[in-house]
């Protein structure tokens, strides 16, 4: 095939669409265009190892530096998409050249989630954006890898450090500064922490793991004011309790980033709204990552997944669309979190209403939390079990109806379940 494809985008999303095209013998134009200059690298490792500066730079990227030559793909970093136009097929760059396209794939991904506050006058605002942060200095937020190169530049010159937000990236900045030698406070308005993705046993144990390494982690707080105060910053919550700090960071979430779509008129709510092939409601306009939200004939609505393997399967998955290939079956979406040298794995997804069969110990850091509805496992959390996860996987993936005795039963393998349920 031949023609030209733009990607908006360059973080796995669109990365990984630039190069399953040519690995599927596209050998047409590929534009990658990426808002951050530098080249394409592994986003996770922003809240860890690129934040402890524990690594060279060339492990964090998602190809050697001379892939994007070797097989032509027109990489473009620091360029950032200013308008897009799917009638007349272009794309607008910020310095006001255009490119034309045949297809276009918009991945763009997420920002943070911006803090607003009722009260407090000199209240921060945080802006999403690689980089940038508060006006004052000290309240940052955290994308790419400048931000996280400003935040450790914050926290080697001294001080401590107050993260609003106990999800998985607040808690493992949390670890990640405590390794950097700073004093860490973390607060947050739900009841327990890394509540969206891990059911309230693992939430706690994430706490006590926090508490024995000094970091106290505050839960159902209010904030009603974050501002700079003094030569540091000052929280305050809506029953008049206070913490102060040298710095702080606002990880409360992300958006998707849909401002080119919205603009250009495309269907979007809470993502660009695409069907089972990446397609938006325009023609010839495709959608993949953080940004998306996809259609779920299963669960007969439209979701939006925020982890760095479904949007690395999505990639490749409007890559093979834009190139009229069948679909490659989905996987169940997962993702992993790293604290303290824990690792904790979750798949599929948990309602506050589902039954949790535990395996092992969470108070001891070693566990399977399986959860299941109306006899079907839906979800897993794993702490330290990587091979029990992949067995979980399997069974959240088949929709397999599952024996709760056995299932608790340590003696007996998971995979056990799927022969039970004559789904093996």
């Amino acid at each position: 095939m031949t023609g030209r494809i733009v990607i908006v985008g360059a973080g796995v999303a669109g990365a990984t669409a630039a190069r399953t095209l040519r690995a599927e013998g596209y050998t047409g134009d590929i534009v990658l265009l990426g808002a951050e200059p530098v080249l394409p690298y592994r986003r996770p490792m922003v809240s860890k190892e690129i934040l402890a500066g524990s690594v060279e730079d060339r492990r964090t990227l998602l190809q050697p530096s001379d892939f994007w030559d070797a097989n032509n793909i027109d990489l473009r970093p620091g360029t950032m998409a200013d308008a897009i136009d799917p009638v007349s097929g272009l794309v607008w760059l910020a310095d006001g050249t255009a490119i034309g396209y045949d297809s276009l794939l918009l991945a763009p991904g997420a920002c943070p989630r911006t803090l607003s506050l009722a009260q407090g006058g000199g209240s921060a605002t945080v802006r999403g954006g690689f980089g940038d942060m508060g006006a004052d200095g000290r309240i940052h937020a955290l994308r790419g890898r400048a931000d996280a190169e400003a935040l450790r530049a914050a926290l080697e010159a001294g001080g401590s450090l107050l993260i609003v937000g106990a999800g998985l990236i607040g808690c493992e900045v949390a670890a990640t500064a405590r390794g950097l030698g700073a004093e860490v406070t973390v607060l947050d308005a739900a009841a327990v922490p890394v509540e969206r993705v891990a059911p309230g046993v693992v939430g706690e144990y994430v706490r006590t793991l926090h508490a024995e390494h000094g970091v106290a982690i505050h839960t159902g707080v209010r904030l009603s004011h974050l501002a700079q105060d003094g030569e540091g910053v000052v929280a305050v919550a809506a029953d008049g309790s206070r913490w102060d700090a040298a710095v702080a960071l606002v990880a409360i979430g992300s958006v998707p980033d849909t401002r080119l779509a919205e603009a250009a008129g495309l269907a979007v709510s809470d993502g660009i709204r695409v069907d089972s092939g990446y397609r938006t409601s325009a023609a010839g306009v495709y959608a993949a990552g953080d940004a998306a939200s996809r259609f779920d004939a299963v669960a007969g609505e439209y979701r939006r997944d925020e982890h760095w393997n479904s949007a690395q399967a999505q990639g490749a998955g409007a890559a093979r669309s834009m190139l009229g290939l069948p679909p490659v079956p989905g996987e169940v979406p997962w993702g992993w979190s790293l604290q303290y040298g824990r690792n904790i794995q979750f798949a599929g997804t948990i309602q506050s209403s589902d039954e949790l069969v535990v395996r092992g110990r969470v108070e001891e850091g070693d566990a399977t939390v399986l959860a299941v509805r109306e006899g079907v496992a839906t979800g897993v959390v794993s702490i330290a079990r990587p091979a029990e996860f992949r067995a979980a996987r399997d069974l959240i993936g088949r929709a397999a109806l599952v024996d709760r005795v056995v299932c608790a039963d340590e003696s007996r393998p998971l995979a056990a379940l799927l022969e039970l349920s004559g789904q093996s």
